[in-house]
Parts: structure tokens; C-alpha cells; sequence
């Protein structure tokens, strides 16, 4: 199991966090990096800082990018991905907001082609739910549960055609975990076919201000 964490919180306003995340590299996945909902408009230094930081211990930088479930245009897109490699040279993308449905996997593979051209080693989409099974074609990391507890603890399972791809193509992220709870989340991944996931006690509109206990525990 890796950690894939989601970190959206300044690094001047928790930097003991950001140097958590170094020091536990080995056991994570990777990174997401959100300066302002996405690249930001200006590059921001404490996040580059952090950023050389992540990649220097040998941790994968994904710059977050909103797609706005495909209504965000193919342009702006580009434009995020291209602030991203510039400003915090990041291994890849975490795309946020993606549609689920068939219909949008003509456009998502667009995407994704695009962001390879960008310098995207790494792409993770998050439709939070099981997606269309081509999505899997073109994505090295499908975050097919995003949610709060209650939400995952009955999820349905994984549909059949998930079996045809190792765990590690698959996330789970999770917030509302009771203290305590962490572990048995991460069972709960790893028996429903996900190697990477983060589970967080956090609530409200941004549950990823803090880190995971996983990481909190062990630092």
C-alpha cells in the first residue's frame, strides 16, 4: 500500500507537514500539489520550495488541475499543465473533477495526451467513482472512490473489469475517518483492489488540510 496524498494547505502555514511528507517518502505514492485550485496565477516560492523538496527525497509531484467534469476547455487545461511543469517542475498531473461517463473519454484521452506533451510522467484522474472502463487506457492512476466514511464503508464493490488491472492502477481517498480508523481504511482499500489511498480525519469543504494519521503517527 502507498500513500497518494492530497495536500491542499499552505506550505507557510504547516510546514512541519511538508517536511513530514519528506520524511516519510518512501512510503508514499506520490503528492498533489494545489497552490490555488489549481496552478495559481503567479508562481507561489514556498510551493516550489516545497515541491524541489518532495522530488529531491524521491517523492512524485502531481500538479492539481480542475477539469470541471469536461466542461473546462481543452485550452485551459494546457494552460494549467504548462504552469505546473514551469513553476514547480512537477513528474505529472492529478486531474480533479473528471466525468465518469463513456461519452467523456474521447475528450479525457485528449487530455492525456496532451499532458504527456507537457512532460506528464505521471497521470492520475479522479472521477471519484468506478469510471467508464476506457479510462483505464490511458491513466496510470484512477482514483475511483473519493468520499467520506459512512459513504465508503458501504460502497458497492469494484466492477469486473477492474480485475483485469493491478491494484496499483487503482485510489482510494477518504475523509471523515474516525480517529483510530486510519488502519482499517487502508484494509478496506487494499481488500477492494486499490494499492494507493489516503484516508484523513478531516471534514468540511476542504478535508485535505492536514495530513493523513498514517503520517501523522509515524513522523
Amino acid at each position: 500500500m502507498k500513500l497518494l496524498v492530497p495536500l491542499y494547505v499552505h506550505p507557510s502555514v504547516d510546514p512541519a507537514a511538508w517536511r513530514t511528507l519528506v520524511d516519510r517518502a518512501p512510503v508514499l505514492y506520490g503528492v498533489v500539489l494545489n497552490a490555488a485550485d489549481g496552478p495559481g496565477r503567479t508562481p507561489d516560492a514556498a510551493f516550489a520550495r516545497a515541491a524541489r523538496e518532495l522530488r529531491s527525497a524521491g517523492v512524485r509531484v502531481l500538479g492539481y488541475v480542475d477539469t470541471d467534469y469536461g466542461r473546462r476547455s481543452a485550452r485551459a487545461v494546457a494552460a494549467d499543465y504548462e504552469r505546473h511543469r514551469a513553476w514547480y517542475d512537477t513528474d505529472g498531473f492529478f486531474l480533479d473533477q473528471v466525468a465518469p461517463d463513456q461519452a467523456g473519454v474521447r475528450h479525457y484521452r485528449r487530455l492525456a495526451r496532451t499532458a504527456r506533451a507537457h512532460g506528464g510522467a505521471t497521470l492520475a484522474l479522479n472521477p471519484g467513482v468506478h469510471p467508464a472502463p476506457g479510462y483505464a487506457s490511458f491513466a496510470d492512476l484512477l482514483v475511483t472512490f473519493e468520499g467520506g466514511w459512512e459513504a465508503y464503508r458501504t460502497a458497492p464493490a469494484a466492477p469486473p473489469w477492474t480485475r483485469g488491472h493491478p491494484p496499483g492502477a487503482f485510489c482510494h481517498l477518504v475523509h471523515g475517518v474516525p480517529s483510530g480508523l486510519s488502519g482499517l481504511a487502508a484494509r478496506t482499500a487494499e481488500l477492494r483492489g486499490a494499492a494507493v489511498h489516503c484516508a484523513v480525519t478531516g471534514h468540511g469543504p476542504n478535508p485535505w488540510s492536514s495530513l493523513p494519521p498514517a503520517l501523522r503517527n509515524a513522523s
